[in-house]
């Protein structure tokens, strides 16, 4: 069995325990579903070895906050500790925008995490807005990807 790291899509139950573990281990499972996961529109991407999840992202049709024009929203990135900064983040985002893009050319924003800011902003990602508290998890801008 091979040990490579590949990038495909996984099911919204797979991606959930990652989503709780990196991102909401103060969360009940039953708060980890998130509004637009089974919408036909929504994928969900993730860093795979064998059967082992090891990153995640989820992608949704949603406006940007206070608009009502076509946009894509990454919600749920995670990765576990072992294979943050081997460029597998980058590539789950890549591969989404590209998915994305060949369904609908239009922005792709997220809610980050200000400890996540330089990573999106190396993606082309910039801040829209200031930055606002999310109770209970911190700090976070809505940041943008034009469509190229």
């Amino acid at each position: 069995m091979s040990d490579a790291i590949e990038i495909k899509e996984i099911s919204v139950e797979q991606a959930r325990p990652i989503r709780q573990c990196v991102l909401r281990p103060h969360q009940a499972a039953s708060e980890l579903v998130y509004p637009g996961d089974d919408a036909p529109d929504s994928f969900h991407l993730g860093a795979v070895r064998s059967d082992e999840v090891l990153a995640i992202l989820s992608m949704y049709c949603s406006p940007k906050p206070n608009e009502n024009t076509q946009a894509w929203r990454i919600r749920g990135m995670a990765s576990v500790p072992e294979i943050r900064g081997t460029g597998f983040g980058r590539r789950l985002v890549e591969v989404a925008c590209d998915r994305a893009w060949n369904i609908e050319k239009a922005p792709i924003w997220c809610n980050a995490r200000e400890s996540a800011f330089g990573f999106y902003e190396k993606l082309g990602f910039v801040i829209e807005g200031g930055i606002f508290e999310i109770d209970g998890i911190g700090p976070h801008a809505v940041m943008v990807l034009s469509p190229v």
